[in-house]
């Protein structure tokens, strides 16, 4: 596979740094969305997650209003919808009115978690069973509101999404495990696996996916990318502090707990168990670091194994003009425009 044909796209979460408000992770969401456009890249995704002071992205398909209007090329999504925090009726009614807005321009990625601790969840939802039957039953209702099908007598038959709109978003399905890649091939869907989240087995689910693609009126080809933690510097001081940044993030996160904004000298002097040192050597494998030849030669090798054309790339700095800086030498490596 040529380097140069792959397709660049963001996930962005309105990480909160160290210093900095919720408000203003999110006007930097937003100037990141503005700025990747102008590089080329091929998606803007944005993520939900709930009751965490790491994060300020809550509620995408509000973000994603905002974005569509500041935005022109890039196409925009949600990395994604927490399905069962909602009604497939009011997915459907908030990305048809997206797609009324933004035609032709909106993808609508969705997740079976919850996207939160379990005690938020049923507060979301209090009707939220964490049954994986539902998650099957809401694709069913959500592909009958965006076409205005459904069995006679049924909800679906009588109630339609509104507004009325011609075009549907191209729906994914995002994957930590495999198994949504076996919904998303029964429903003729994308998928999007997370690396980010799991390093193992994502080559094998997305070939698993392809074999078992159903193709749909929404999408006659199987369509595949991943998403993986990205950060490119020519500084390797620089990678070495987020390399340490990220070891201790997840960390903490796989202790149970919500470390809140840090920087790098509120971690350096850490010592770690052996057993913290050897989650730290798994969790790196989530985690792409380097120079920009680097990165393009690691992301390159990952895209063949996974047999991708495009690749998700994640990046939470210290410093937000680093954050912009890896996305601009990555757009120069991969040659965007």
């Amino acid at each position: 596979m040529d380097a140069n044909k792959i397709k660049l796209s963001v996930l962005d979460q309105s990480p909160i740094r160290k210093g900095v408000t919720a408000e203003q992770a999110i006007q930097e969401t937003v100037a990141l969305a503005k700025y990747t456009d102008e590089l080329g890249y091929h998606r803007f995704w944005v993520s939900e997650h709930h009751n965490t002071g790491m994060l300020a992205g809550s509620t995408p398909e509000v973000l994603l209003a905002y974005l569509g209007s500041q935005t022109k090329n890039i196409r925009i999504g949600s990395g994604g919808v927490m399905m069962p925090n909602h009604s497939a009726l009011k997915v459907a009614e908030n990305f048809r009115m997206l797609e009324a807005l933004f035609p032709g321009r909106v993808d609508l990625g969705m997740g079976r978690a919850p996207g939160t601790d379990r005690l938020t969840a049923s507060v979301l939802n209090p009707s939220n069973q964490f049954n994986e039957q539902d998650f099957i039953n809401q694709l069913y209702n959500l592909l009958n509101y965006f076409h205005d099908t459904g069995s006679p007598g049924s909800p679906q038959s009588k109630v339609r999404a509104i507004p009325q709109v011609q075009t549907v978003p191209n729906m994914w399905l995002l994957s930590s495990s495999g198994e949504s890649g076996l919904f998303a091939a029964h429903f003729g869907m994308g998928l999007s696996f997370a690396h980010f989240i799991n390093p193992i087995g994502g080559p094998q689910a997305v070939a698993a996916y392809r074999d078992r693609f159903k193709p749909s009126d929404d999408m006659p080809e199987a369509q595949a990318n991943f998403a993986t933690f990205v950060f490119c510097s020519e500084d390797k001081e620089k990678i070495f502090q987020h390399q340490a940044l990220m070891d201790y993030r997840f960390n903490q996160f796989e202790k149970g707990g919500s470390p809140g904004p840090v920087g790098y000298d509120d971690i350096k002097d850490l010592v770690y168990t052996p057993a913290e040192l050897d989650r730290i050597k798994y969790n790196r494998q989530r985690v792409i670091t380097g120079t920009p030849g680097e990165i393009k030669l690691k992301l390159k090798w990952m895209a063949e194994d996974y047999k991708v054309d495009e690749i998700i790339a994640v990046t939470i700095a210290e410093d937000f003009d680093d954050r912009l800086e890896s996305y601009r030498l990555l757009a120069e490596q991969f040659e965007l425009k």
